[in-house]
């Protein structure tokens, strides 16, 4: 499998089959061997009965359903886990990430292991990019890894690098700062931001502050502490 769209969903019923035909219609054109991992959170609405008959014409798409919700990070991490392709493209269910840019970010593995989109022209409340700016701006200054947005899902990366995620928490908020720690090479590409038509946000003060706060403590002493992901070595055998 060359290719692996990774793609959680929670409570996004009126999204799942406007986005998934547009993420078909990118990937077909692409002219690779695809699959299509779509993970259910534990949806309450039906969600999950969408995800079940876009399948159902789709055979590339593969269905994960959650018994109960766990919450984004752990949809994601289980769809990588799942995910066979030698590369990975990740993006919301929700809509607002647009499905036109994937060909950009696959083209510039060219050079990097990890692209990583920028949101240009973001399409959200004054309150959210408010709250944005600030825990990128905190993020950046601790961490120190030159990411300027890491709330935007839309990544595309090799395989390995899906080895540095640590699966925690708030997981989605730190993969370009994993994978450069881990000594990946990210590039950063402006993508597309739609606003949002159909559904509702499920993420507020506590999901953008102090949630990824307590996390990103832990990623200090982990980061630390961890061997690194690559090491230039020379090997010589005995004679």
């Amino acid at each position: 499998m060359e290719l692996s769209v990774v793609i959680p969903f929670y409570n996004e019923q009126e999204n799942v089959a406007v986005l998934l035909a547009e993420v078909r219609g990118v990937c077909d054109a692409l002219g690779r061997s695809y699959e299509a991992v779509l993970v259910n959170d534990g949806s309450s609405d039906g969600t999950g009965a969408c995800l079940d008959e876009e399948a159902k014409k789709w055979p590339q798409a593969r269905i994960i359903h959650f018994v109960s919700n766990h919450g984004q990070a752990a949809a994601l991490f289980h769809g990588l886990k799942r995910a066979t392709g030698e590369i990975v493209v990740t993006l919301d269910g929700d809509g607002q990430n647009d499905p036109a840019d994937i060909p950009r970010l696959l083209a510039a593995l060219d050079d990097c292991d990890m692209a990583a989109g920028i949101r240009a022209q973001r399409k959200d409340s004054a309150l959210r990019l408010a709250m944005s700016r600030l825990a990128n701006g905190v993020r950046s200054k601790i961490l120190g890894d030159g990411v300027r947005d890491t709330g935007c899902s839309l990544k595309a990366f090799r395989r390995e690098v899906g080895d540095a995620l640590i699966p925690i928490r708030t997981m989605y908020s730190f993969m370009a700062a994993m994978a450069v720690n881990a000594g990946f090479r990210i590039t950063q590409i402006e993508v597309a931001h739609r606003p949002r038509t159909r559904g509702v946000s499920k993420y507020g003060l506590m999901a953008f502050l102090w949630r990824p706060l307590v996390d990103m403590v832990g990623l200090v002493w982990f980061f630390n502490r961890r061997i690194p992901g690559r090491i230039a070595v020379r090997e010589k055998s005995g004679s």
